[in-house]
This record gives structure tokens, C-alpha cells and sequence, in this order.
């Protein structure tokens, strides 16, 4: 049975079930998910801001700032200026991340998402919101998704900036077999031309992965929809909420501040949140249970 943490104080909607929202309790209680699925029912509009610890029971990896591949520091490979340098090397990085991905598959977690959007699609509003790159909410088929942070099987040209979905393993044929993170190479020598370039007969300009790197701006348009989910929504499911960036760090606080109960789903307890409900506990078994899935 998952931990509940409640704030003292609580701002409720009247369309909720303000009366039985629970204050402060550190205790296993089984009643607290039957107090959360009374709110979930009541809900209208519903977001859910998903981090890139939702697909970690997938066996994908977090890269964050202090994470490696090979000898390099993966913050440093996630830059613009890195791949105008040494655009064969992030390459096979992002060639490597992408066949991680495809070889992952949809867990509980993603699943148990897109069943519920599937079941009360047609009585709520449910709009997921995720920094994951990976495409396994797409897989696990999930229909109204935010992709903050861009998508591993997407591509942009760096000459025309004409962004195309891309499913294709290997991306090219000079990286089938490139990108193994235990390879002693400190560099690539892959030639330009054969990396995957536009197919724009007038273009033909150098793909890169259509990811959010550092440096980077969010598309204003994505942050755009992002926002107006979050400012209409009056229940707020945080899935993996150690793991996530600004803005999307910033989504429940404020969803909370316009009145939505916020619900976070986390495998290890959070002690910096002061949410109405957390759950611990793995994503796969929390999820399914609080969204009866």
C-alpha cells in the first residue's frame, strides 16, 4: 500500500470532493487511493505531466547532466555547438539511444495512461504532458500528447529546419553497428555525407535528432498548449516528478495555485512536495490501481 503525504491546507474546486481531501498523514492507508479515485471521477480536465522516470521500468536510462556515455558527459553531446563540431559522434550517441528505445517497450505505467484516456476520453479532457524523448507513450498509444522535449524518432534539417518523423533502424546505414557506449572510441569517423541528411531535392541540408538540447528553446507553441492544459485543468497527475525540468517542474505548482488537486506518482518518496496525494512506489503497480486500468 502506497504512503500518502497531504498538505495542511488544500485549495479545492467545488466540482472535487473538497470535505474528504485529506490533511497531513504519514500512515499506510488504503482509504486515501478511494479518496483520490473519488476526485478522479469528479475531474473534468485532467493532466498528467509524465518525467523521463516513467519509462526507467522500461530499462531506459536517465540522461541527465551528470550522466556518461563513453568518456563524455552527455550534457556536453546534447548541445547545438557539439554537433555543428563533431556531428558524427552525436550521432552515434542519439543512434544508440534510439535503439534503446526501440528495444524498450511500454510498461504498466505508459499503458495504464492510455487506457484511461481511452475509457474517459469521451467524459473528460485528459491531455499527457512529458519530457520523455522516447516515444513509448506514442507506443503505448496515447493519442493527446505534449512532447516537451521533442522526440528521439523525429528529425530536424539544420538548413531548412523542416521537421519529419523518422522510424527508420538504423537512421542510415553508416551507423548500423555505431554508438555501442563500451567502444574505446574517443571520436567517429563516420563522413558527413553519409549521416542522415534532408530529402528535399532543393535542401539536402544535415539532419540533427528533434530534441530540446541545452542551450535550446522550447517551441514557444508546445509551451503555448502546455500551459493552457495546465491552467484549465482541475486534477494534475505528476508521474516521476524527481526527474523533471523546468517548465515542467513548475506545472503542478501552478496548477495547484488555480485550484486542481495534484496526485504524484514517484518510486521513491519526495520530501520536497507538499501535494494533496503521493503515491510510492514502482509507476506500473501505483498507476493502474489509482486509475482503475
Amino acid at each position: 500500500m502506497p504512503f500518502i503525504i497531504t498538505p495542511l491546507c488544500v485549495l479545492v474546486r467545488s466540482t472535487l470532493v473538497a470535505s474528504s481531501v485529506p490533511r497531513i498523514m504519514a500512515t499506510r492507508h488504503n482509504s486515501y487511493m478511494a479518496l483520490f479515485k473519488e476526485s478522479l471521477k469528479s475531474a473534468k480536465n485532467v493532466a498528467i505531466v509524465t518525467g523521463d522516470d516513467i519509462s526507467t521500468e522500461s530499462g531506459v536510462p536517465i540522461y541527465g547532466k551528470t550522466s556518461f556515455w563513453r568518456k563524455y558527459q552527455t550534457s556536453t553531446l546534447a548541445t547545438s555547438g557539439a554537433f555543428l563540431t563533431f556531428p558524427s559522434l552525436v550521432w552515434e550517441f542519439y543512434h544508440y539511444r534510439r535503439e534503446m528505445a526501440v528495444n524498450a517497450q511500454p510498461n504498466e505505467a505508459h499503458k495504464a495512461i492510455a487506457l484511461f484516456e481511452e475509457k474517459h476520453g469521451k467524459d473528460k479532457s485528459i491531455t499527457v504532458i512529458t519530457q520523455s524523448i522516447d516515444g513509448l507513450h506514442s507506443r503505448a498509444n496515447t493519442k493527446n500528447l505534449i512532447e516537451l522535449h521533442g522526440s528521439l524518432f523525429k528529425t530536424r534539417c539544420i538548413k531548412c529546419n523542416d521537421v519529419v518523423p523518422n522510424n527508420d533502424h538504423p537512421i542510415c546505414e553508416a551507423l548500423a553497428n555505431k554508438g555501442s557506449p563500451d567502444s574505446t572510441d574517443t571520436n567517429s569517423d563516420i563522413p558527413e555525407k553519409l549521416l542522415p541528411h534532408c530529402s528535399k531535392p532543393s535542401c539536402t541540408g544535415l539532419l540533427r535528432p528533434d530534441i530540446v538540447w541545452y542551450g535550446d528553446s522550447i517551441d514557444p507553441s508546445v509551451i503555448q498548449k502546455a500551459e493552457a492544459v495546465i491552467s484549465a485543468c482541475d486534477l494534475c497527475l505528476v508521474v516521476g516528478s524527481p526527474s523533471l525540468l523546468f517548465p515542467a517542474a513548475q506545472y503542478a505548482p501552478d496548477a495547484m495555485n488555480n485550484g486542481a488537486i495534484i496526485a504524484e506518482f514517484n518510486n521513491e518518496m519526495d520530501t520536497n512536495s507538499n501535494y494533496h496525494y503521493s503515491f510510492v512506489g514502482p509507476c506500473s503497480v501505483t498507476l493502474p490501481e489509482a486509475l482503475d486500468v
